[in-house]
């Protein structure tokens, strides 16, 4: 049977802790921290079994580094879901694509602690995985331990919100945004200062059909929400016995729009249309001679979420058209409205779970981004790439072997950096010829191998992490 990457979908039940990683290659001795990555990893509980991919438990995994070496650990989140679950015997709670959205929105949203499978962030100073659900759950960054939500000193109400919160490096702010459904819906943008717990409202408006928004883009003055014609009548949440995400409707005869929101004050500067696409990732967006620039990894349609579907991925193992159909778009869009929104193809590949020297350019005009990717040639994995793009000069860098599935490049900059790419690449990577998974290190600028450090078991593919040096 030929090697496919079904492996990454499938459950990885052990939780280890282990001191030091087998290493090929090297470890640079300047990289000092640890990687925290976040992702689903376990799909069943008996005979009951997550439809979706976005839907599996979370697992917290912890790369650390010292003078050349590497230590891991992992461990499943103690979310109410998978608690509850695992006492009941089957998957006792809804999710985004599995089973009735209805007891998501029952109860107090603080009694629960969410299945928060999609990234990592640190928020108000505590160490937090996060989904879409509206609360971030707090854990240990040294032995993963589960703490519980963040209880936030404020009235601020919603459903669904942001795993990709921004920060402000100017006023120490985390911001991020929450949809509240209801009658009168509302897409409200709040920010978070270091230190304090308390949800600022920074502005909000009216939503007569939400957008299923998953980030959005920052700039030095201005935040920008992508709202693209996959939308929701809110009545039918409540109303359809169907999973959250299956109450979607795709619309693309309305068109997209970029909302444009003052940072100070709230303000919407304006709402500039454009031909509809959709997007999960915004990478970088900065100003520019009157206009923004966004750049996010577009795709003509929401067909990858329909994609993402275990029966699929775990019964084929093969790569659905969708992943081939993602580009790496810059719009530009004339603050004045006196000029339509345009947008450019900055590269030959598309890239997923794309990542920047975040602390350095966010916000800013910017040389390089990394993500995933996948090639025609390779039918059967949904991405089989590494890619490094040079996004001034539309210049492409792959890295990628053999029966090898990388997951989202982490950048870590070097101490002595003198350009926004001095530094490595850190990527966890499903080797499902020695079903086994290795962590990559590449240097950033040339994307050659320095080392890897080889892991005994699986990860299942997973989504986001950052790197924190003083943990």
């Amino acid at each position: 049977m030929a090697i496919d990457n079904r492996l990454g979908y499938t459950s990885l039940d052990e939780e280890i802790e282990l001191d030091d990683l087998p290493i090929v290659g090297s470890v640079p001795t300047w990289l000092e921290g640890t990687l925290l990555r976040n992702g689903p990893g376990k799909f069943e509980v008996g005979e009951s079994k997550f439809r979706h991919w976005f839907d599996g438990f979370a697992m917290l995994h912890r790369f650390s580094f010292r003078d050349g070496r590497v230590s891991y650990a992992n461990k499943l989140l103690q979310s109410t879901t998978y608690k509850v679950s695992l006492q009941e015997g089957y998957i006792a709670f809804g999710s985004f694509a599995t089973d009735p959205c209805k007891a998501v929105f029952k109860g107090s949203m603080t009694e629960m602690i969410p299945n928060a499978n999609v990234s990592i962030n640190k928020v108000a100073g505590e160490f937090v995985a996060m989904t879409e659900a509206p609360l971030p759950v707090k854990f240990d960054p040294h032995t993963l331990a589960t703490l519980g939500v963040s209880q936030y000193q404020d009235q601020l109400a919603g459903h669904h919100g942001s795993a990709h919160p921004h920060y402000d490096f100017t006023s120490h702010t985390s911001i991020s945004y929450i949809t509240e459904f209801g009658r009168e819906s509302q897409f409200k943008v709040f920010g978070i200062k270091d230190g304090e717990y308390e949800r600022r409202l920074i502005g909000s408006y009216p939503v007569p059909e939400p957008a299923y928004i998953h980030s959005f883009g920052l700039t030095e003055h201005y935040i920008i929400i992508a709202e693209y014609p996959y939308k929701v009548n809110p009545r039918n949440l409540l109303a359809r016995n169907r999973p959250f995400i299956e109450n979607y409707e795709w619309r693309p005869q309305e068109g997209a729009y970029f909302v444009v929101m003052d940072k100070q004050d709230g303000c919407i500067v304006g709402r500039y249309k454009t031909d509809a696409f959709f997007t999960f990732h915004h990478i970088n967006a900065f100003e520019r001679d009157g206009e923004l620039i966004v750049d996010l990894s577009a795709f003509p349609a929401p067909t990858i979420i329909h994609d993402a579907y275990l029966d699929q991925l775990q019964s084929q193992g093969e790569r659905a058209d969708s992943a081939i159909e993602s580009e790496l778009r810059r719009y530009h869009i004339p603050l004045d409205g006196a000029a339509p929104v345009t947008y450019e193809v900055l590269a030959g590949y598309g890239i997923e779970l794309p990542t920047i020297n975040y602390k350095r350019c966010n916000t800013h005009d910017y040389g390089v981004a990394y993500g995933i990717g996948a090639s025609k040639q390779q039918s059967e994995a949904f991405a089989g790439l590494l890619v490094r793009v040079d996004v001034r000069e539309a210049r492409t860098t792959l890295w990628s072997e053999e029966n090898c599935y990388p997951g989202e490049p982490v950048f870590v900059e070097a101490p002595d950096a003198s350009a926004e790419d001095d530094g490595v690449i850190l990527s966890v990577v499903l080797n499902a010829q020695k079903e086994n998974a290795f962590l990559l290190i590449l240097d950033a600028h040339t994307f050659a191998e320095i080392g890897r450090a080889e892991v005994p078991h699986h990860i299942p593919f997973g989504f986001h992490g950052q790197f924190f040096r003083n943990v």
